[in-house]
């Protein structure tokens, strides 16, 4: 049985996971709904396997997922997300996810895919496999996605919407000049002129949804 991470912002959802992997013999040795906060667990505890969300409030699972890639730590992940987005599907594969389940999945799916995981398989149930290559074969937007970090993500997600450079460095602990910088930097990766054209390669790349504006 594998020793098990846990990082979802919904601490019922946490609470029915642990239940539920517990009740499979699995040992739950931690969890959170913060990003840094989890990969200085992660170092400390070293788990088997990380069960990670994409969406954690105004953070992304994706923060983790690279600083865990920049470190070099050796974990299984499988994200654990409502997320359909070919992109964040693709982007979880680039950052190394070995599994991606979608919340709501049957709790047969999510022991076939830790099972497959912690074998050193790779599991994709049917649907995020169509995502993924849907997503890697359109590459646009994707391109100027893949290139974008964590923190240029969460930049990006806050300005389009609405936050001024002084509320986002406020979010992010980054002066506002710092701001000014990465925005300037955003447009020239995505190819806009304006918080306008940032707005809409965020809508087309996945970043936000239209019923967030």
């Amino acid at each position: 049985m594998a020793r098990i991470y846990l990082v979802d912002d919904h601490a019922v959802l946490r609470e029915a996971m642990s239940a539920l992997l517990a009740a499979q013999g699995h040992d739950i040795v931690g969890q959170s709904d913060d990003p840094m906060v989890a990969a200085a667990e992660v170092r400390q505890l070293q788990p088997d396997l990380l069960l990670v969300d994409l969406k954690l409030g105004q953070r992304s699972g994706f923060e983790l997922l690279a600083e865990l890639q920049r470190r070099a730590f050796k974990v299984k992940v499988i994200v654990a997300t409502m997320s359909v987005s070919p992109r964040d599907v693709a982007e979880a594969i680039r950052y190394g996810a070995e599994g991606y389940v979608l919340k709501g999945s049957t709790a047969s799916e999510w022991m076939q895919a830790i099972d497959a995981v912690l074998k050193g398989q790779r599991h994709y149930e049917g649907k995020v496999a169509e995502l993924a290559i849907q997503a890697f074969t359109t590459p646009d937007d994707q391109t100027a996605l893949a290139s974008l970090s964590a923190r240029e993500r969460q930049v990006i997600t806050l300005v389009v919407n609405g936050h001024s450079s002084a509320e986002v460095g406020a979010e992010l602990h980054l002066s506002p000049k710092t701001v000014d910088s990465y925005r300037s930097r955003l447009m020239l990766k995505v190819g806009v002129r304006d918080v306008q054209g940032l707005v809409r390669f965020a809508l087309r790349a996945g970043l936000i949804e239209a019923e967030d504006l």
